[in-house]
């Protein structure tokens, strides 16, 4: 996908491709998604999880929200894909991940992990940790989170905010990619994703979109109903796309937090259907 819808931006050991909604193959999962509606288990925090499944609902796919321990497990084997946040934890919403992602494993569905305030939290990051050994498709997080993840000594954020831009992330991206034999999505300003052997660079966005809870984790829901129908690079690529260029739609009509979250859906819903 990149190669025929990518500009190169300069050489290196590492190839770089700026990717854009306009790209028309980055549009090829959202067009998948709306001819076969995948089934996304979310496991997300109570903050976003009704967001987050209008979302999904908005761009075609069908959300499930299933965190009981003795059902998460069954759930992810039979769902299309699986997103787990690490949002707002509790020691049943743990157990419920851990046989998640582990059912998943075995049963070849792909899924997202979303390390929220890793790094900064000694415990969330250890079950990252642990997690992280079921082999997500894509792990999708802000520098400081991917950096922590990756190992990376005194990278911790502020809570849920990084206290590093995307490009300083990239090197600890492209590794953790490679180890986990999928992608990594660092979200910023600018958001670098990669493989390990290619970076996607995504411009646009608005500011708003750091102003209404739930974004960013909606954003690792849509990459799990992609990556259902996609390779996770591409999965990740179409969602990020598709993402910036809503944010900055939105924004040009809805300039206050509250009618740009209701302004960002009613976008999604119509790039999400574009041909």
């Amino acid at each position: 996908m990149a190669e025929r819808a990518a500009r190169t931006q300069g050489s290196g050991a590492i190839e770089r491709h700026t990717i854009t909604w306009g790209d028309a193959a980055v549009r090829a999962p959202l067009r998948a998604i709306a001819e076969r509606p995948p089934l996304v288990h979310c496991m997300t925090n109570i903050v976003v999880a009704g967001f987050t499944a209008n979302v999904l609902l908005a761009i075609g796919a069908s959300p499930a929200m299933v965190e009981n321990p003795d059902e998460s497990g069954e759930f992810a084997a039979i769902a299309s894909a699986l997103l787990i946040n690490l949002g707002t934890l509790s020691p049943s919403v743990e157990t419920a991940m851990r046989q998640a992602a582990a059912a998943a494993r075995r049963a070849g569905t792909p899924w997202v992990l979303d390390p929220v305030a890793v790094g900064a939290l000694a415990h969330r990051s250890r079950l990252a940790a642990e997690l992280l050994a079921d082999g997500p498709a894509i792990v999708r997080g802000n520098a400081s989170e991917i950096m922590s993840l990756a190992g990376l000594e005194g990278a911790g954020g502020r809570g849920v905010d990084s206290l590093a831009a995307s490009e300083q992330a990239i090197e600890a991206a492209a590794g953790l990619a490679r180890r986990i034999g999928g992608a990594v999505a660092v979200s910023g300003e600018v958001d670098l994703l990669t493989d390990g052997a290619r970076v996607l660079v995504i411009p646009g966005g608005d500011p708003l979109m750091t102003r209404v809870t739930g974004v960013g984790c909606a954003l690792g829901a849509v990459m799990a109903a992609c990556v259902a129908v996609a390779d996770p690079l591409e999965a990740a690529a179409s969602a990020s796309a598709l993402f910036a260029a809503a944010g900055e739609r939105a924004a040009e009509t809805k300039p206050g937090p509250g009618s740009f979250a209701v302004g960002l859906l009613d976008v999604l819903c119509e790039l999400a259907a574009t041909p």
